[in-house]
């Protein structure tokens, strides 16, 4: 039988979450890795840490719990075959195939120029299978050095190929988290990892819009949520999510723990339009933009995720009054 799984590790720095690696597999026999993301301190910590074939992502997101360094698996356990490459690993299982690639960044003078050249490099990369961007990508998550003066080169970038590929708004866009982040190649300011699937998949799109609005109001171009349809089992995927309105107002400025409520209001009405409850969420990461607000929130995480395995970070939203983003993924 095919299961998913999802651990995160930390530790307080890279020979320590390598130990943490090797115990948790040593007393787990039979689980895979698919998607493997290390959230650094600092871009110096990735040369310390072994190269690996596979999805394997690397990117500066401070924890903000006083680990050096953490470490989200999304394990797999049954399945048909798997295989790996360099930043790519293909999950099969009967006529499915789930297909992860990481670490996507190109060479550029700006974030609309990466961006434009990383959306051209995965295309081929799903061509070569006879895949697309807009038949087949479920999920994205774009990270932005300095994100206060990147973010809008990227939005232009995705959005301009976005129109080229037939992805609108009377279309379908895609979930993604447009999130700050810095890749660990010098002079990198964007990168990309995703998630695509090849063989029977019905996706369904999240909305509620008694809480949000579409993103196409204010700019961007990517879906709240998705909820994907496998032989026998479900993914609900949400976006980065923040504290917003369903007219696209930023709800609470200034209050960070009223930005959380208001987020939690928001994560679960799509998990609820799409059939699932906070129970089922496997996984989810937090971002923050100041981390002197950790303390406000963190034990509002502790209670409101307890068993769930979750990450806070150092990580600036999108909007500068946005304080706290988080997303998620629930299994049903």
């Amino acid at each position: 039988m095919f299961e998913e799984f999802h651990v995160i590790l930390k530790a307080a720095g890279p020979d320590g979450i390598i130990r943490s690696q090797e115990e948790f597999f040593r007393g787990h026999p039979g689980f895979e890795v698919a998607l493997k993301r290390y959230f650094l301190t600092d871009a110096r910590q990735r040369s310390c840490l072994p190269d690996e074939d596979g999805a394997v992502s690397y990117i500066v997101e401070p924890p903000l719990d006083g680990s050096g360094i953490a470490v989200w698996l999304h394990l797999v356990r049954g399945a048909a075959d798997i295989s790996r490459s360099k930043g790519m690993t293909v999950v099969s299982d009967g006529e499915l195939r789930q297909i992860w690639n990481t670490g996507l960044t190109a060479a550029g003078a700006d974030s609309e120029l990466q961006t434009a050249e990383i959306l051209r490099n995965y295309e081929s990369i799903l061509g070569s299978r006879g895949l697309s961007i807009e038949a087949n990508c479920v999920r994205t998550w774009l990270y932005c050095h300095d994100i206060d003066r990147n973010y809008a080169g990227l939005v232009k970038a995705r959005r301009e190929y976005f129109q080229d590929h037939g992805l609108r708004a009377d279309t379908h866009y895609i979930a993604s988290t447009g999130i700050c982040g810095t890749p660990v190649e010098e002079g990198r300011l964007v990168q990309l990892d995703a998630y695509a699937v090849e063989g029977p998949l019905e996706q369904r799109y999240l909305y509620a819009r008694t809480h949000l609005n579409p993103t196409s109001e204010y700019g961007v171009t990517f879906e709240r949520g998705v909820r994907g349809d496998y032989a026998g089992r479900a993914h609900c995927i949400i976006s980065g999510t923040a504290s917003i309105d369903n007219k696209g107002q930023i709800v609470h400025p200034g209050d960070v723990q009223a930005q959380t409520r208001r987020m939690w209001e928001n994560v679960e009405a799509l998990l609820a339009e799409g059939g699932a409850r906070w129970s089922d969420i496997a996984q989810a990461t937090v971002y923050l933009r100041n981390p002197s607000d950790y303390g406000l929130v963190a034990d509002m995480f502790a209670e409101k995720l307890k068993g769930i395995p979750y990450v806070i970070l150092h990580a600036p939203v999108c909007r500068p009054g946005w304080l706290v983003e988080m997303e998620c993924m629930a299994l049903i």
